[in-house]
């Protein structure tokens, strides 16, 4: 099954789920793990994605408790959500692989100087000077 490109928050917030069920907090912390510190998700970008993948039975809740009078969430994947992030990683790699091939065609290239890109030239009007 071949879907669209994921979008970044997406494809992190999968990632980050991919190797165990996690809450809230620790998904943001995974993202910051994943990228390097990167990337810094906001928090109403995550509950957004969350709420979306959802929907779209990606993610499901694994675990649902009360901790300090509030609901706490954990998440995991679905099979469906596994499938999509394990197709999405094998277009990235080939993207990536193509990237490095057509960057070592031909070795070092020099750098070009840019030329100028031909202009109209505004009409002559036939006005004498004395």
């Amino acid at each position: 099954m071949s879907h669209s490109p994921l979008q970044e928050p997406t494809r992190l917030v999968l990632t980050a789920l991919a190797d165990a069920p996690r809450h809230g907090y620790a998904i943001l912390q995974e993202v910051l793990a994943i990228t390097g510190g990167r990337t810094k998700m906001l928090t109403g970008t995550l509950y957004t994605a969350l709420d979306r993948l959802l929907q779209q039975g990606l993610i499901r809740i694994h675990h649902e408790e009360v901790v300090s009078g509030r609901l706490r969430r954990s998440f995991a994947l679905t099979e469906q959500g596994r499938s999509i992030l394990a197709e999405e990683a094998s277009r990235l790699r080939a993207d990536a692989t193509e990237a490095e091939r057509r960057l070592t065609l031909g070795g070092p290239r020099p750098a070009t100087p840019r030329t100028a890109t031909p202009r109209t030239a505004a009409p002559r009007t036939n006005v004498r000077t004395a």
